[in-house]
């Protein structure tokens, strides 16, 4: 599902920004509902738009644990933030989603598919750690369907709107205070995944194609070679985003490290501070849970089976006929980060985290988990596994 990426990889080219109008008009025009950053209650989100002007242009975010602001920044540039609460998760898993009804008619049962028609979207603005969290989800929803196998209809859903979908990003040249993309690998220059990779300059944009659709919207465009300097330029505001992250996570042997360490301390420690409020997994990108719910329409004679996103911080994401499985903080929180972080890969052979910094930013007490990870190599860097308690064992979500 992932877009092949290098189509055409030496051929990067410049349209200035007053051609950014025609983009979204070219692709208004072939029916594409564009999804781009706007100002909304004083942060940065995705959300449809209809022409340049809408698209958020000379602010910047400040960024730090538990503390978002926006601030006057240079008025030529449209993409001097970075990310904020919301990413394309929610147009590819929507956060409410009907899967069934059953009507009860003349004292039978219909069963009735919920069929939702697919939206044919271009999201212009996705920063590379975005889209390196889209290739994270594509593992999930989106794996080639076995013979014989038979996938809900949320996951019918997800397969159709990706392979609708077009991917316009924009490489970072200014990190926020919270990014890490650099640690995990996906960041500040998308290489892969998208239909047109973009970098932004104060003359316009370096763009290159990564997909015969991002070719086919390049063309339709007014571009120019660009000159050497404004390709060094582009180059080297790649670089120093890469060397000035706000943050760094030392990824190495993290899986083992985080294994050898289930009975540390620290957990204990993180588990104080934290709420359980289940915000850092809302503003994850990569974060898949989900819970079912029945409700009834008697006057109508219906019932409809839904299902929402969840949170494993929540009491009772974890219960079983026995009571919840994590009934602390602290084994709901290892769980999280060690599945984050470790377990992961196990399961899809990818980090679950892509380094956006989200969680850091959006928690309420700004526990930051490149620091609590810090915390666990730097003081007990060899620690035994002890055996964890049936009510605090991991369990894969």
């Amino acid at each position: 599902m992932m877009k092949e990426s290098g189509i055409n990889p030496d051929r990067r080219m410049l349209f200035p920004k007053v051609a950014l109008a025609a983009m979204i008009e070219t692709l208004m025009d072939d029916e594409y509902t564009v999804i781009a950053p706007v100002l909304h209650r004083d942060v940065i989100k995705l959300a449809p738009v209809t022409g340049s002007d809408e698209i958020v242009r000379g602010l910047r975010d400040l960024q730090d644990g538990g503390r978002y602001r926006l601030e006057a920044g240079d008025e030529t540039l449209f993409f001097e933030y970075v990310v904020g609460p919301d990413s394309a998760k929610p147009y590819f898993f929507p956060p409410i989603q009907e899967l069934f009804s059953v009507d009860i008619r003349n004292g039978g049962f219909g069963l009735r598919q919920t069929r939702t028609s697919v939206p044919k979207l271009a999201i212009l603005g996705l920063r590379p750690c975005d889209l390196a969290a889209i290739g994270v989800q594509d593992q999930v929803f989106a794996e080639k369907e076995p013979a014989g196998a038979t996938h809900c209809e949320a996951e019918r859903y997800y397969r159709r709107v990706r392979s609708e979908s077009l991917l316009i990003a924009v490489n970072c040249t200014r990190p926020g205070g919270t990014c890490f993309c650099d640690s995990m690998g996906t960041g500040p220059k998308a290489v892969g995944g998208f239909d047109v990779a973009m970098t932004e300059l104060g003359s316009g944009f370096v763009v290159e194609a990564g997909s015969e659709a991002g070719m086919w919207l390049l063309e339709k465009l007014p571009l120019r070679d660009p000159t050497s300097a404004e390709l060094e330029l582009a180059d080297l505001k790649l670089e120093l985003a890469r060397e000035h992250m706000g943050r760094s996570l030392d990824t190495l042997d993290i899986v083992g490290l985080l294994d050898q360490n289930i009975e540390h301390p620290r957990w204990e420690q993180v588990a104080s501070r934290c709420l359980s409020c289940g915000n850092c997994t809302m503003v994850c990108p990569t974060c898949f849970c989900s819970t079912l719910t029945d409700s009834s329409d008697l006057s109508a004679g219906k019932a409809t089976r839904t299902r929402r996103w969840e949170s494993c911080f929540t009491h009772q994401f974890s219960s079983t006929t026995t009571g919840p499985h994590r009934h602390t903080i602290r084994g709901r929180y290892r769980h999280w980060m060690r599945h984050k972080l470790g377990t992961w890969w196990k399961q899809f052979g990818t980090s679950g985290c892509v380094g956006c910094g989200r969680c850091i930013t959006w928690c309420p007490v700004g526990i930051d988990l490149t620091k609590e990870a810090a915390a666990i190599r730097g003081s007990h860097p060899n620690a035994v596994q002890q055996p964890v308690s049936p009510q605090e064992g991991e369990v894969t979500k």
